[in-house]
């Protein structure tokens, strides 16, 4: 298993998975938009991507932080906005491995945590996430809005 930050030169990879993670959660599959918004985002350095790959090359999954800012803290803050792994490599570490190459990350951009939301129903991330050292925050609410 090998985790690396994706580049330009992964893109073509990292779209088909992105594409899956999209239509997983039930958007309209739109692969020309999908390698547009992450080309963008690896070019203008707006968040970090990483990639985890099998032993044979091939690309299983992802994961895209958002860096954010704590006031209070006075500290870098990261969003881990997506986490996917191909349903074919699943059960197979690659979720864990991305997350621990997530908090890597944490510590060498000196930054005070990460957050993360996932739905009620999403019972594997739900397990997956205090496994692997997350705290369920149930003291705070959490709001959206969104432009119409």
């Amino acid at each position: 298993m090998k985790i690396e930050k994706a580049t330009l030169s992964d893109l073509e990879e990292l779209n088909e998975l992105f594409d899956g993670y999209r239509v997983f959660y039930e958007k309209e599959t739109d692969k020309s938009a999908s390698q547009a918004f992450l080309k963008e985002r690896i070019e203008q350095n707006e968040s970090i991507i990483f990639i985890s790959r099998n032993n044979d090359g091939v690309a299983t999954g992802f994961v895209q932080l958002y860096p954010l800012f704590s006031s209070t803290r006075m500290k870098r803050f990261w969003l881990l906005n997506d986490l996917y792994v191909d349903q074919s490599y699943r059960g197979q570490g690659f979720s864990k491995a991305l997350i621990e190459k997530s908090k890597k990350l944490c510590r060498e951009t000196d930054a005070c945590g990460m957050m993360l939301e996932t739905a009620k129903d999403n019972h594997v991330g739900n397990q997956l996430y205090p496994a692997t050292g997350w705290s369920l925050d149930e003291d705070h609410n959490f709001y959206t809005w969104d432009v119409e």
